[in-house]
Parts: C-alpha cells; sequence; structure tokens
C-alpha cells in the first residue's frame, strides 16, 4: 500500500515505515503529525484518485529529527565587469517516518456498484 501525499508544498510517494526528507515543519522531534491531502492512494492494485484530494483518506507520521540539508554555493559571475558574488545555501529539513495510511477510498466503489445496478434493472 503506497499514497502520494503533498506535504510542506511538494509531493511524495510514501508506504508504511519509510523515512522521508521533508521541508521544516512547525512539529517538534517526537510529535505525531497527520497529513489529510492524499493525492492517490494505491490498496494492493486497488488505485484511487482525488479530485484534487480523497476525502477521509489522511497519512499519519512521526518527527523524527530537524537538520540542516547539504551546503549549496551560488556563483554569479559577469564576465568583464569584474563581478563575483559567491553565496551558500543549507536548506533547513525535517526528517518524518511514516506511521500508516488511513483510507476512504470505498465511496466511489459504492457509486459505481450503485450505478451498474440501476444499469440492469432497467
Amino acid at each position: 500500500m503506497y499514497a502520494i501525499v503533498e506535504i510542506a508544498g511538494q509531493q511524495f510517494k510514501v508506504s508504511k515505515d519509510l523515512k522521508v526528507y521533508v521541508h521544516r515543519l512547525e512539529a517538534k522531534e517526537g510529535d505525531a503529525i497527520s497529513f489529510a491531502k492524499v493525492l492517490l492512494l494505491d490498496d494492493n492494485g486497488t488505485v484511487t484518485i482525488g479530485a484534487p484530494a480523497i476525502e477521509g483518506a489522511s497519512v499519519e507520521a512521526k518527527v523524527l529529527q530537524h537538520l540542516k540539508g547539504e551546503k549549496v554555493i551560488v556563483f554569479k559571475k559577469k564576465r568583464r565587469k569584474g563581478y563575483k558574488k559567491k553565496n551558500g545555501h543549507r536548506q533547513s529539513l525535517t526528517q518524518i517516518q511514516i506511521s500508516g495510511i488511513t483510507g476512504a477510498g470505498a465511496a466511489p466503489k459504492k457509486k459505481a456498484a450503485a450505478k451498474k445496478a440501476e444499469a440492469t434493472e432497467e
């Protein structure tokens, strides 16, 4: 079972017990958090797609640690002008571990089954 979920403005493919680095979250280390914006849910081949999100589905996670990413050098230069600018950047990250995925994808199946039943009765 996996899900595509939006966390801090980015989309991630997550499954149970997966560790993910995301942009810095406000939660403290050790806190349990839940993400409700689940865009796609795959339960052993049964795929549910949200429009844009799946109602009632959520992904639970635990915050493991807050850290900084690798240093990225930003170097700007304009030739023959003597202009050089060197900056560095380290992104603030949060490491989370996915503890569970709960889905409510049964509602669209019931609607489709009801429509098929009405078609066969006519």
